[in-house]
């Protein structure tokens, strides 16, 4: 068969991914967020970096992109993802412990920020609805730089992080009311005396909206858990993929179907899936597509930044993005003192907080698109966005200088009206030996959750009222963010040996201080578990052998404290043959004279 591939339709596609090759890991060493490189790239790529150039010099040509339309209709879906993510983060849980600050803090923020930004355009000269829209666009902060400098910083759990990340929660939480404000206000209102006014007609106009996202929120419940518990009974990797893309995919495009956003539609598509047993999983199978979509949307952005108009008017540009900054950074400092934080914490909360965000973007280009902003002034706005962007690793480093670089149990105490989440033991596997150690664990009153990758048993328990998520165990970015950095201990109940060793393994290079328990099938299977790192071995035969014993033992009449003396000792021996000489120290119970398992 003749092949017809042209290798120039693909270009475009090679060039990203290139980018993406190069930029991640570069900015990473330079300790510089990735998102600032891929910016960068698209105005090196676009039509006022070498585009430019390759007009004198034709080679050039091949390192540019030649379709931008193209690759930002394909950019919006980096928004889509990431706004399902942000809905998947979310959690009745999370938003009732950090309630005070996320609707407090948070609300107050937006709120003032909002109002004194359009109330500068409005002195400038914009109107009412550019106003609304250029303040909704800059009162928004970072997410995809700050949480990530944060993790970087390990602050993420200081008082000042928890409380840049509710305020950032609320920002979220914003996105989704801001883009359907903009559509209201992006339809011509009549005039009555001359003075625009809502009429009952515009009002029934945005039925349909409202309709379609009750509709979303309904088919949703009725629809995406029974599918991926369907898909997840398979037992298939590529087909559990293929869901995820379905349900992010086919919720942003419903959406649009009834006039709404598509990253509308994946924010509520995320919500339905927060609080079920898929979550996690869902997570960690779209969050390889999210990230590289997310770096294709900056460059798409980096692509449409209008270059020359900095250079042309470097005052005005250079002007609002220090404004803005700054704005956004005393709004936050005064209201953090107003809610009773230190003065340390307030300013570094402010200084992480005061560049704008990835969501000016969406929502300056859609204004744009509804002709609320005329196309000068948002070009004028995106590049100050972008260069106040590119200052926010400059300003998270003087903010962990003036918080401190080592928290005090002041910064680790929980904020004030914020219920403290409760250090849990993540039982991985949760057939029949998981469900009895559950079991014992309710009746000593200790929390804990189970992941397990049977879709029948994780249904099972999440109707008898258990904490239960569905997922592969053995990879430590799943074991991640079912809660490993806070749990007190991990119980590896698995009847599969390999299936434990990699769940040991991955556990133990997360969390080396962990104790972990792990099932193992034999003294062999136990011996390769204790040089993984497993506190505590308990082999099924070994264990077998020793309660007969115990009940032989008592039942001819030995006294009972002899008898569990003995097997105390004898089992302390049989761990002491199984822990190899070079065994990692202060890892194993055994050599602390340990007890029964």
């Amino acid at each position: 068969m003749e092949a017809n591939v042209q290798p120039g339709a693909y270009k475009d596609v090679v060039l990203f991914l290139a980018t993406a090759g190069v930029v991640v890991p570069l900015f990473r060493r330079w300790k510089l967020s990735p998102i600032l490189g891929f910016l960068s790239a698209g105005v090196l790529l676009g039509p006022f970096g070498l585009g430019k150039l390759a007009r004198a010099t034709p080679w050039l040509s091949a390192l540019t992109i030649d379709n931008p339309a193209e690759v930002a209709q394909l950019a919006e879906f980096g928004v889509v993802f990431l706004l399902f993510m942000i809905g998947l983060e979310l959690s009745w849980e999370r938003l009732r412990a950090m309630r005070r600050y996320v609707f407090g803090l948070g609300a107050a923020q937006v709120t003032a920020s909002l109002a004194i930004t359009a109330g500068a355009a409005v002195a400038l000269g914009q109107p009412a609805g550019a106003a609304i829209a250029i303040g909704a666009a800059l009162a928004l902060s970072s997410t995809a730089i700050v949480m990530p400098i944060l993790t970087e910083q390990k602050r993420q759990h200081a008082l000042a992080g928890r409380t840049t990340f509710s305020v950032l929660l609320f920002q979220d939480l914003a996105v989704a009311p801001i883009l359907i404000t903009l559509t209201l206000l992006g339809r011509p209102l009549p005039r009555i005396g001359g003075v625009a006014r809502l009429t009952p007609d515009l009002l029934w106009a945005l039925a349909p909206a409202v309709l379609g996202i009750v509709a979303l929120f309904v088919a949703g419940r009725l629809v995406l858990r029974p599918m991926l518990r369907s898909v997840a009974r398979a037992k298939s990797e590529e087909l559990f993929v293929a869901a995820c893309l379905l349900v992010v995919i086919g919720a942003g495009l419903v959406s649009a179907l009834i006039g709404l956003s598509m990253a509308l539609g994946a924010f509520i598509a995320g919500l339905l899936l927060a609080e079920t047993e898929f979550r996690h999983e869902v997570e960690i199978t779209i969050e390889p597509f999210k990230g590289l979509l997310l770096g294709l949307f900056f460059v798409s952005v980096g692509i449409g930044l209008n270059v020359p108009l900095l250079l042309a008017r470097p005052v005005l540009v250079l002007g609002a993005a220090c404004g803005l900054t700054a704005v956004n950074g005393a709004v936050v400092f005064a209201l953090a003192l107003i809610f009773r934080l230190r003065a340390r914490v307030a300013a570094e909360t402010a200084l992480l907080l005061a560049g704008a965000g990835e969501f000016a973007f969406v929502i300056l280009g859609q204004a744009m698109d509804q002709r609320l902003v005329d196309r000068t002034t948002g070009q004028a706005l995106l590049v100050a966005v972008t260069l106040s962007m590119t200052a926010i690793p400059l300003l998270a480093a003087l903010g962990a200088r003036i918080g401190g670089r080592n928290l005090s149990p002041a910064d680790l105490a929980e904020s004030e009206g914020a219920a403290p989440l409760e250090p849990r033991v993540l039982i991985a596997g949760y057939g029949r030996v998981g469900h009895l150690v559950g079991e014992m664990l309710r009746r000593h009153e200790i929390a804990w959750v189970a992941v397990e990758q049977d879709a029948r048993l994780v249904q099972t328990g999440r109707r008898e009222g258990e904490t239960l998520f569905y997922g592969d165990a053995g990879r430590s970015d799943f074991l991640a963010r079912c809660g490993l950095g806070e749990a007190l201990a991990l119980v590896v109940t698995m009847d599969d040996p390999d299936g434990a060793e990699a769940i040991v393994a991955a556990a133990r290079s997360l969390r080396p201080d962990l104790t972990i328990v792990a099932r193992a099938r034999d003294a062999r299977h136990a011996q390769r578990l204790y040089d993984l790192g497993a506190t505590d071995a308990v082999p099924e035969t070994v264990e077998a052998s020793l309660q007969l014993s115990e009940a032989l033992l008592v039942e001819i009449g030995v006294p009972m404290g002899l008898v569990i003396a003995s097997i105390h000792e004898r089992r302390d021996q049989f761990r002491r043959a199984l822990i190899r000489p070079n065994a990692p120290v202060g890892r194993t119970r055994a050599r602390r004279g340990g007890g029964g398992a």
